[in-house]
């Protein structure tokens, strides 16, 4: 609803401007304006737990989700060609889109930000060597990731998998969504500058990333006030010593 009252806004802007009318009826104090509550972040144990959970073809789409930072769309989209294991890249140029009639067409991101290069963890290669020689289509043109029958990913498919994981990791309430979420938070915390974020996770505005910066920068004052108290409480003088106070210990 926010986001249609943004767009009407708009619309009665324009025409405020081109004469059409004199002025815009849209009104309504923070009408557009969105509150949604905060998404949850997985621990970095919780991830793996989920990654295990799910079928293993699904596993290395969990893992780069969160480590990469991928969308669904990119993730369903991404073809052998832009999966460099020797310099540990993915070159984002793709997602899907999944239409009313059940068909998914393929196509560039909605901006030129979303174009881009990520960084894979190092950590992440072997299983993912090993997913691309077993679950990847062939060819510099296959998709890495596929379903059972090598059909393209839908999200109505998916569901079920995710589902099954989720009760399988004893985990609930969380979103494949979540999972760009978590990584997203981890890198802020991680001490990634905004443009860093930004260029990670494909923005081409400062709004998403700075919320991540925010979380950051509230687990960094959460850290300093914690580092705060031990040195408090190293600078505490000492109680000294009974024999100390009354080397025979009389009291007298």
């Amino acid at each position: 609803m926010a986001k249609a009252y943004r767009l009407l806004k708009a619309i009665f802007n324009t025409a405020v401007e081109d004469g059409l009318i004199k002025a815009n009826p849209c009104t309504i104090k923070k009408a557009g304006k969105e509150d949604s509550p905060e998404r949850p972040v997985l621990t970095m144990k919780q991830v793996f737990v989920l990654a295990d959970a799910i079928e293993p073809r699904f596993r290395m789409l969990i893992l780069l989700a969160t480590f990469a930072g991928l969308r669904w769309g990119e993730l369903a989209a991404l073809q052998r060609k832009n999966l460099d294991l020797d310099a540990s890249t993915i070159r984002v140029v793709s997602t899907t889109t999944e239409l009313k009639d059940g068909s998914v067409t393929i196509g560039p991101p909605k901006s030129e930000a979303g174009k881009r290069l990520v960084s894979i963890p190092a950590t992440l290669l072997p299983d993912l060597r090993k997913h691309k020689e077993t679950y990847a289509e062939n060819g510099e043109h296959g998709h890495v990731f596929v379903g059972p029958k090598g059909a393209k990913l839908r999200r109505a498919n998916f569901t079920r998998v995710w589902a099954a994981a989720l009760k399988k990791a004893e985990l609930s309430g969380f979103h494949f969504h979540d999972l760009r979420h978590t990584g997203n938070t981890l890198a802020a915390q991680s001490g990634a500058t905004l443009r860093d974020l930004m260029t990670r996770m494909g923005h081409s505005s400062t709004r998403a990333a700075l919320i991540y910066q925010h979380t950051a920068m509230e687990r960094d004052r959460a850290i300093a006030d914690a580092l705060g108290k031990l040195a408090e409480e190293a600078l505490k003088p000492e109680e000294p010593e009974p024999d100390e106070q009354d080397p025979d210990g009389s009291g007298t």
